[in-house]
C-alpha cells in the first residue's frame, strides 16, 4: 500500500492553486493561504483525504468493481489513458459523452456498433466494399473510437468514477450523483467540492500532479484487483474441494453399498449351503412330519351317536300323546244331563 507523501506532492506542485481572484469561496477550508496572488493549498489535508480516497478505491475492486477515470482537459488526456490501461480500467479522456451514465443502455449501442466495426475490419468482411463505402465506414469507426475507445469493455456501469477537474467535469459528475456512483475527485481552488463524495484538494492543471494523483489511483485499483483475484482463487479452491469431498463420499458409499450386496449375497450362499446340508435328516422324520393319527381321528370328527341321537331329538310318545288329549269315553255322558227333561 503505496500513499502518497507530502514530498511527493510539493515536487509535483500540488500546493499550487489558482489566482486569487479565480477561486472558490467553498474551497476556503483547504486552502493553506495565498502567495504572489496564488493561493496554497493545505497539503496536510490533501494527504489525509487522498488516503481515504485511496482506501475506498481499493475496497471498492476488491470486491469486483471497477474505475471510470475522466480526464477530458489537455494536461490530463495523456496519464489518464496510460495509467488506465496499466490496471485494465476503463477511461474517457475526450469529450464526455451527455447521457453516458444515465443513459447508459443506449450508449451501449454505440459500443456495440465500435466493436462491430472493428471486428469487421479484423474478419476480413469488407473485401466486397466500395471505396466510398469504405471510407464512410473508416471515418464511423474513427469518430466512435475517439469518444467511446476507452469504454468498449464497459458492460456495466462503474463503482467509482475518477475525475481530474470537477469544474469542466460537471456534467459527468452530476450524472454519477442521480445514480449513486461514488465520485473521487481532484479539486482545485476555482472548483465547487460539494457533491463530491471524496474531495483531494490539488493542482489539476499541472502535467506532474496530474500524473501523480492517476498513477496511485491506479495502483489503488491493481491492489484491490489482486485482492479480488485472490477471493475468487479461494472461493475456486474451496468449490474444487467442496466437488472432491463430494466426489469421495460418493465412491465410499458406493463402495460400502457394493461391498454391503457382496456380504449379502455370501450370506444368502452360506443360508443356502446349510440349509441344503440339513435337508436330509428333516425330511426323514415321517413321525414328526407327518403324524397319520394326529391329523385324522376318525372316532373323535365323526361321533355318530353324539351328533344324532335319534331317540332323544324324536320322541313319538312325549310329543303325541293321543290318548291325553281325546279321550272318547268321557265325552258321551250326556246322559246324565239330559234326565230331567223327562
Amino acid at each position: 500500500m503505496a500513499y502518497l507523501t507530502m514530498k511527493q506532492m510539493l515536487e509535483s506542485g500540488v500546493h499550487f492553486g489558482h489566482q486569487t481572484k479565480r477561486w472558490n469561496p467553498k474551497m476556503k477550508p483547504y486552502i493553506f493561504g495565498a502567495r504572489n496572488g496564488i493561493y496554497i493549498i493545505d497539503l496536510q489535508q490533501t494527504v489525509t483525504l487522498f488516503k481515504d480516497a485511496y482506501d475506498y478505491i481499493k475496497s471498492a475492486t476488491s470486491s469486483g468493481g471497477n474505475v471510470l477515470f475522466v480526464g477530458t482537459k489537455k494536461q490530463a488526456q495523456n496519464s489518464i489513458e496510460e495509467e488506465a490501461k496499466r490496471c485494465d480500467m476503463f477511461y474517457i479522456n475526450n469529450r464526455w459523452v451527455g447521457g453516458f451514465l444515465t443513459n447508459f443502455q443506449t450508449v451501449k449501442k454505440s459500443i456495440a456498433r465500435l466493436n462491430e466495426l472493428e471486428n469487421a475490419d479484423e474478419n476480413d468482411e469488407t473485401t466486397q466494399m466500395t471505396k466510398k463505402e469504405l471510407l464512410m465506414r473508416e471515418r464511423e469507426r474513427a469518430r466512435l473510437d475517439k469518444y467511446l475507445g476507452g469504454v468498449k469493455e464497459m458492460k456495466k456501469l462503474p463503482s467509482v468514477l475518477f475525475v481530474v477537474d470537477s469544474k469542466k467535469e460537471t456534467i459527468a459528475i452530476k450524472e454519477a450523483q442521480r445514480l449513486g456512483i461514488k465520485v473521487v475527485a481532484v479539486v482545485d481552488s476555482n472548483c465547487d467540492p460539494d457533491g463530491i463524495d471524496f474531495v483531494i484538494p490539488g493542482n489539476d492543471d499541472a502535467i506532474r500532479a496530474v500524473k501523480l494523483f492517476s498513477n496511485s489511483v491506479a495502483n489503488a485499483c491493481l491492489e484491490g484487483k489482486a485482492v479480488h483475484e485472490e477471493k475468487l482463487q479461494a472461493a475456486t479452491d474451496k468449490a474444487e474441494e467442496a466437488k472432491a469431498e463430494a466426489a469421495r463420499q460418493a465412491a465410499a458409499a458406493k463402495a460400502a453399498k457394493i461391498e454391503a450386496a457382496k456380504a449379502a449375497e455370501a450370506e444368502t450362499v452360506r443360508k443356502l449351503k446349510e440349509g441344503t446340508a440339513a435337508e436330509p435328516k428333516a425330511e426323514a422324520k415321517p413321525k414328526a412330519e407327518a403324524a397319520p393319527k394326529a391329523e385324522a381321528k376318525p372316532k373323535a370328527e365323526a361321533k355318530p351317536k353324539a351328533e344324532a341321537k335319534p331317540k332323544a331329538e324324536a320322541k313319538p310318545k312325549a310329543e303325541a300323546a293321543p290318548k291325553a288329549e281325546a279321550k272318547p269315553k268321557a265325552e258321551p255322558a250326556k246322559k246324565a244331563d239330559a234326565t230331567p227333561a223327562k
